[in-house]
């Protein structure tokens, strides 16, 4: 079995008295997709936060491509491969669509992206996510999926190797999480491993080959969606007793 692109050992994240994380353990396979899910409060945010470096964890190692990146800051995990999306998209509304997929590749993708390449580039990236015919429009008029979209676009603009995309499916219709779903799909048939944080059911078992679950800051299952949809410590963590 090949070396995981992500490894998550024991890490831990206090915030005052409240525990937040309580020595999670996680590995990702290199063009996996994962599904991280569990009630609200479980500590999934502060996990990417802490993969992402929004946050620095208080214990543990955090290692992608077999480097320990747990004290980068979050620019320099960004150039090495590992992009996020945000729940809640905030653009530069000031700014066109093409113009917002500049930035992360002149500045995360700096390094793989070619001389007088960044436009091609980012026309690449809008056509993979289907707002390639309002490239030159305002960032501020898009729609609520559109907006999702260039979120995604923005992370992908990155050229992240690592994925972690976080409730990009909040509030969307059910047409729209499946349009969603597919930009997923395809960005994973192109060689990069994916993180899913989703509570959309539907979604995130349909997209996920795994599924680690969390509950008040630790781990409590990780497997298929088969065997996590019949795991009494997952009902119990959703339904109570």
């Amino acid at each position: 079995m090949s070396a995981p692109i992500l490894k998550v050992s024991g890490v831990s994240k206090r915030f005052g008295g409240f525990t937040a994380l309580d020595g999670i353990d996680l590995e990702l396979g290199a063009n996996e997709r994962l599904g991280l899910i569990g009630p609200n409060g479980s500590g999934k945010t502060t996990l990417i936060n802490c993969i992402s470096g929004a946050l620095i964890n208080d214990t543990g190692s955090i290692v992608f491509e077999g480097e320990d990146i747990t004290r980068l800051p979050p620019h320099q995990r960004a150039a090495r491969g590992v992009a996020r999306s945000f729940q809640i998209p905030k653009p530069f509304r000031s700014m066109t669509v093409l113009e917002n997929l500049r930035v992360p590749l002149e500045y995360a993708a700096r390094g793989r992206t070619g001389r007088g390449k960044i436009n091609s580039d980012a026309m690449e990236v809008l056509e993979l996510i289907g707002l390639n015919n309002r490239a030159n429009e305002s960032s501020a008029g898009l729609t609520q999926v559109d907006m999702r979209k260039l979120e995604l676009a923005r992370a992908l603009a990155a050229k992240p190797k690592l994925l972690v995309s976080d409730e990009a499916m909040a509030g969307l219709s059910s047409a729209e999480v499946d349009e969603i779903l597919e930009i997923l799909l395809a960005l994973n048939a192109r060689g990069v491993a994916v993180i899913m944080i989703e509570h959309i059911m539907r979604a995130v078992m349909g997209f996920a080959q795994r599924l680690v679950v969390l509950d008040a800051g630790r781990k409590i299952a990780d497997g298929t969606p088969e065997d996590i949809i019949r795991n009494p410590d997952v009902e119990r963590a959703y339904l109570g007793e």
